[in-house]
């Protein structure tokens, strides 16, 4: 049976694993707010920069080539901002999916030695029951390491499609504005 040691010593660990977590999240909202920041100043001094072309703007002709000479940079900021978005989100991801799998092996490890001893410590004709908990414990193992693995699948394809679709939009603005240009 678990010393109170041993249920201290879990406690400490927990608190601890939840704080390294909440610096993690806050570290994740710091990075957004950063890159908000730098977005905004970006785009304030752009549309300044803009503005003061177009004050200077004499015809329709030339305002047009200026309207659509801005498309394509646009789209590009757009999809890099989404990207550094991205690529925040899923660091901070990561980092949560590692904590828990140490966390969840961990707990297996606490799991099957609970049961060993338990199995050592049993009396006399009560193997059938051991097997049955070993079993059930492998299968409680294996179901978590499927749903690790289904997790990391639909990250992977959601991280290809996000891909997909940021170049996607990135080319047809790209098209766009040259087919716009030859007007």
């Amino acid at each position: 049976m678990l010393t109170v040691e041993q249920v201290v010593a879990s406690h400490k660990s927990n608190l601890e694993t939840l704080f390294g977590l909440t610096s993690k999240a806050f570290e994740g909202v710091e990075k957004i707010v950063e890159l908000n920041l730098a977005a905004s100043k970006a785009a304030l001094s752009e549309a300044s920069a803009h503005t003061q072309t177009l004050m200077s703007v004499k015809d329709a002709q030339e305002l047009m080539a200026l309207q659509s000479g801005l498309l394509q940079p646009l789209a590009e900021k757009t999809a890099a901002y989404s990207r550094h978005l991205y690529d925040i989100a899923s660091g901070a991801g990561a980092e949560f999916t590692k904590t828990m799998e140490a966390q969840a092996a961990e707990a297996q490890q606490k799991v099957a030695a609970l049961v060993d001893s338990a199995a050592k410590n049993a009396p006399a004709g009560s193997e059938s029951a051991v097997a049955m908990m070993k079993s059930t414990v492998a299968a409680a193992h294996n179901a978590l390491e499927s749903v690790q693995k289904a997790v990391k699948q639909a990250t992977d394809v959601a991280e290809a499609n996000f891909n997909a679709m940021a170049a996607t939009a990135t080319t047809a603005t790209k098209q766009a504005t040259a087919s716009s240009k030859k007007r």
